[in-house]
Order: structure tokens, then C-alpha cells, then sequence
């Protein structure tokens, strides 16, 4: 059970990206958890199926966030199912490294659309419903949103953007009463890497690394960053917007 029992998310209503694993399985089982109704979405029903078993608040829609038209399905499917929508977690993304030698324009375009527009239209399509609410939105960026990565500037660039959008929504949403934050998490144990079609070996040398620069010696779990997305999301913090919160056990200050 997540650490964070508060009782302000009992009987809302929240959409979770990527939560077919990591941090976005922990975030829809914890806000499950406290009471929230979740609808996880993903690419891999196996895995969504995964999440969806781990309570029974929570539903599952299968859809990639980045096709046409599937920020309206995944914001109707929510609001059809239990009449409203609270919150929306921006969580899918993919990591990407690129050096400038080998940058191409696939990877690049890819990488926009999933952490720069997915995100925009999913907030669009949401903002209706989080006007009804007052509502929030989360958004998941990275420690190299606001820190430089070498061999990997693009996903760097396109968390930095997310984290613009963030700031600027929040601005713009507040008078409204919708609240925009984001939480930035460091290396974290997911499949991230491997996701992002890294070998094996590959994958172990560059866990090894991150774990010998975050100044408390381990990497986070997915439970962590899962905590805070439910602390900012709090309807108790309303007082809280336009923040990007970095949980990476101390990586960006080194």
C-alpha cells in the first residue's frame, strides 16, 4: 500500500499514461489506493492487465497517445465510465539516446510528439472536465529536463519543453482553479532503457554509473516518484501550481 493515505482522492477520478509499468502502474495502484477511480493506459494490454489486477479501482484502456485522436477516446472513456475527471497524469514517454552525429529526423519527431504534443492534447482534451473539478494536472519530466545530457539532447530538450508547458499552463489555468505541476524524477528502476532498445549489458553499465553520481547510492523505485505525484496532486495543495519537483535522490546537485 503507497505510503501517502490521504483521504481527498475517495471517489475521483484520474487518467494515468503509461501505466503499464514503473512509475505509472505505482502511480495508478497508489491513487487506487487512496481512493481514487484510475483508467492506466498503455500500449501492452498484457501489461495493463498486470495493473488493473493489482485493484480493483482501476481500469485499463489500451491506446498509443500519440495516434490520432486518442487524447478525446482516453479523456471520454474516463469520464463515460465514472462521470468526471480529476486528474491527469502525463507519464508516457520513452528515453532516447542520441549523440549529435547519429541524430536523425525520426527520432526526433518521435520523441516531440510523445513528451511535447501527446501531452498537449491529452491536456485539451481534459480541460473541460478539470474546469468542472477544479481539477489537476501532473506532469512527468525527468532531472535532464533542467540538466544537461550528454549523448542524449533531445530527450533532454523535450523534457525541458514539458517542463515550459508546465509552468505556462499553470499561469494561464489558475485563475480557473485547475492546478499544473510536474515531478521530475532521476534514474529510476523501470524498463526505461531496455524500453528504449538498449542491450543488456549496455543497460547494467549505465545503472552502474547513475548509481555511483545520485549522492544517496541507489536508484529511486517507482514507489517514490509515485508518492509525490500523489502529493502534488492532492486536492489539499491547492495552493501548489506551476512547480517542477525533482526527486532524484540528490543526482542534480551533483
Amino acid at each position: 500500500m503507497s505510503s501517502f493515505t490521504t483521504l481527498h482522492f475517495s471517489d475521483r477520478v484520474a487518467v494515468v499514461t503509461g501505466a503499464g509499468s514503473g512509475i505509472g502502474r505505482a502511480t495508478a495502484i497508489a491513487l487506487a489506493e487512496s481512493g481514487a477511480y484510475v483508467l492506466g493506459v498503455g500500449r501492452r494490454q498484457g501489461a495493463l492487465k498486470e495493473t488493473a489486477g493489482a485493484h480493483p479501482n482501476i481500469a485499463v484502456l489500451s491506446a498509443d497517445v500519440c495516434e490520432e485522436g486518442a487524447a478525446q477516446r482516453i479523456v471520454s472513456t474516463a469520464v463515460e465510465r465514472w462521470g468526471r475527471l480529476d486528474l491527469l497524469v502525463n507519464n508516457a514517454g520513452v528515453a532516447a539516446l542520441m549523440p549529435l552525429a547519429e541524430t536523425d529526423r525520426t527520432t526526433i519527431t518521435n520523441l516531440l510528439e510523445l513528451h511535447v504534443t501527446a501531452p498537449s492534447l491529452l491536456a485539451h482534451a481534459a480541460l473541460p472536465h478539470l474546469r468542472d473539478t477544479a481539477g489537476s494536472i501532473v506532469n512527468i519530466s525527468s532531472t535532464y529536463g533542467h540538466r544537461p545530457l550528454a549523448g542524449g539532447a533531445h530527450y533532454a530538450a523535450a523534457k525541458s519543453a514539458l517542463e515550459q508547458l508546465t509552468r505556462s499552463w499553470a499561469l494561464e489555468l489558475a485563475p480557473e482553479g485547475i492546478r499544473v505541476n510536474a515531478i521530475a524524477p532521476g534514474p529510476t528502476e523501470t524498463d526505461v532503457l531496455s524500453a528504449a532498445g538498449l542491450p543488456a549489458d549496455t543497460v547494467t553499465e549505465i545503472r552502474t554509473g547513475e548509481r555511483e553520481r545520485i549522492p544517496t547510492g541507489r536508484l529511486g523505485d517507482p514507489k517514490d516518484i509515485a508518492d509525490w505525484i500523489l502529493r502534488v496532486s492532492d486536492p489539499g495543495g491547492a495552493y501548489v501550481t506551476g512547480q517542477i519537483l525533482t526527486i532524484d535522490g540528490g543526482l542534480e546537485l551533483s
